[in-house]
């Protein structure tokens, strides 16, 4: 059975299964600003925080992109961030310039939207796009950390996801 979450309280149900803590991350290919092509084996032995949002411009996934960028300046050099969205790689780096973000990587999910069905997360109707949830994952690809955000609209436990990623990070 797929998981589900809701959207301004209305039961919308998941292309599939999200993976939960303690599998192996599936890896990915995504394009990031530059339409350079970026993996998650490309940071084996890191931190991981991805940070998995429907759209970068509507105003929960803003806030949600900047807080996190925030929050990166506590954490070391071995934690990685991306937010993956299916918006396109020229509306990622647009917002990215406007909102001064810099360290949270964006990375489009736009190319048959891949990622977000192998994790589970793919929305077909209404949205065609992701359901929020954020991961953190080992150096070694395994799945740390995981919250699937039940109401889409609402913002993530941020206190939970960054006292796991302070936790691992040290």
């Amino acid at each position: 059975m797929a998981d589900s979450v809701t959207l301004k309280g209305n039961p919308i149900t998941l292309n599939g299964n999200v993976p939960d803590a303690g599998q192996t991350a599936p890896d990915f290919t995504l394009t990031a600003n530059d339409l350079s092509s970026v993996s998650l084996s490309d940071t084996t032995g890191k931190i991981r925080l991805i940070s998995v949002v429907p759209s970068i411009d509507t105003p929960t996934c803003s806030i949600e992109t900047k807080r996190f960028n925030q929050e990166l300046d506590n954490t070391g050099d071995n934690v990685v961030a991306y937010t993956v969205s299916v918006d396109t790689p020229f509306a990622q780096k647009r917002w990215c310039g406007a909102e001064g973000v810099e360290k949270m990587q964006l990375l489009s999910d736009y190319k048959g939207q891949k990622f977000s069905k192998n994790y589970g997360l793919y929305i077909e109707s209404p949205l065609g796009a992701s359901a929020r949830c954020v991961f953190i994952i080992d150096g070694d690809g395994k799945i740390i950390y995981r919250q699937l955000v039940p109401e889409i609209t609402q913002e993530p436990d941020y206190q939970e996801v960054l006292s796991k990623l302070q936790e691992l990070a040290v």
